[in-house]
């Protein structure tokens, strides 16, 4: 594995920078400031941020309804994601998406999909597309355990397989689809033995760990992007927040959150760099006052932006006819 100092510095900035967006929109969406619906990913930034740093600028991704630690992984910006969420006209989508529909095609990011498994076929289509124009990228799909039962994940991986697509499968197994827990779900302890009823590679790994995390997804990518076809990681994982807004995780005690929080896969590569002489405990403390004011910048650009007018409120929304 070859990664810089600076790499590694970056990349434990970015996991925080996740987690203090995610607290910042937990705390608001508390208090009502934003409306709508949205699903946290904090406890799993280590996925995001490994699987976006394995790939390449213009390679892709399709996220899913727990998306923001994906879209600021993969480049975004993170006033317009703020913006979005305050249904804003200077966010990613004009205000009219919010949180579960972010996309961001600058940084090649397919979007987040408020359908469970949504983004599944259309990371299938984007590999297809790839391959027909001989294009040499690849896409790592995104979606959670309780996307791997719903008819579209089969077909499409089913799919990937005869056509050898360019795609990397990552299902980000956070132990509970909703407030159904794994072993209600699946006949199966390890999800991954799964690839092998599509001719495709699988492995589990530990997705608290992000280096793990870094190093699998690059590998698997390069085995798909010289033409080996697809492939599943599941990454193990734990979303220490509600599945949304309105859960109260009365499906799981509170031990039991606890024992995975003390995963928290910042707190390790934070623990991981200082004992390497990567980071000293001083610049930890100054990135994450660097984070502390990127988002507190991004709350006020997205307060002080503008909603759409009532007169053009649907537009974007609705394809306009030509008469």
């Amino acid at each position: 594995m070859q990664l810089s100092k600076e790499t590694q510095i970056k990349m434990y900035e970015d996991m925080l920078k996740i987690r203090a967006f995610e607290e910042q929109v937990d705390e608001f969406i508390s208090r009502g400031a934003i409306t709508g619906t949205t699903h946290l990913c904090i406890g799993q930034e280590a996925v995001a941020v490994g699987a976006c740093y394995a790939i390449r600028h213009d390679d892709y991704i399709a996220s899913t309804h727990r998306g923001h630690g994906h879209c600021i992984a993969k480049g975004a910006q993170i006033d317009k994601m703020m913006a979005e969420l305050f249904g804003k006209e200077t966010g990613y989508c004009k205000g009219r998406g919010g949180s579960l529909h972010i996309v961001d095609m600058s940084t090649n990011n397919l979007g987040a999909n408020g359908i469970v498994g949504g983004g599944i076929p259309i990371a299938v289509g984007a590999a297809l597309s790839v391959k027909m124009q001989k294009q040499d990228k690849v896409v790592v799909c995104f979606f959670g355990d309780g996307a791997m039962n719903q008819g579209a994940f089969h077909e499409a991986a089913n799919l990937a397989s005869v056509w050898k697509l360019p795609v990397v499968f990552l299902c980000e197994n956070n132990q509970y689809g909703m407030s159904t827990p794994l072993n209600e779900a699946f006949n199966i302890k390890d999800l991954s033995i799964r690839a092998e009823g599509y001719g495709m590679e699988g492995i589990t790994i530990d997705g608290n760990d992000l280096l793990e995390v870094y190093q699998t997804v690059k590998d698997f990518a390069e085995k798909a992007r010289s033409g080996e076809g697809p492939n599943l990681i599941v990454a193990e994982t734990y979303r220490w927040k509600g599945h949304s807004k309105s859960d109260p995780r009365k499906y799981r005690t509170r031990e039991e959150e606890q024992e995975w929080m003390k995963k928290d896969p910042i707190a390790a590569f934070e623990k991981k760099l200082i004992k390497e002489g990567i980071l000293s405990e001083q610049k930890a403390e100054e990135i994450k006052e660097k984070v502390e004011k990127i988002i507190e910048d991004a709350v006020k650009y997205a307060q002080e932006s503008p909603y759409p007018s009532v007169e053009n409120i649907t537009d974007y929304v609705y394809v306009e006819e030509e008469a």
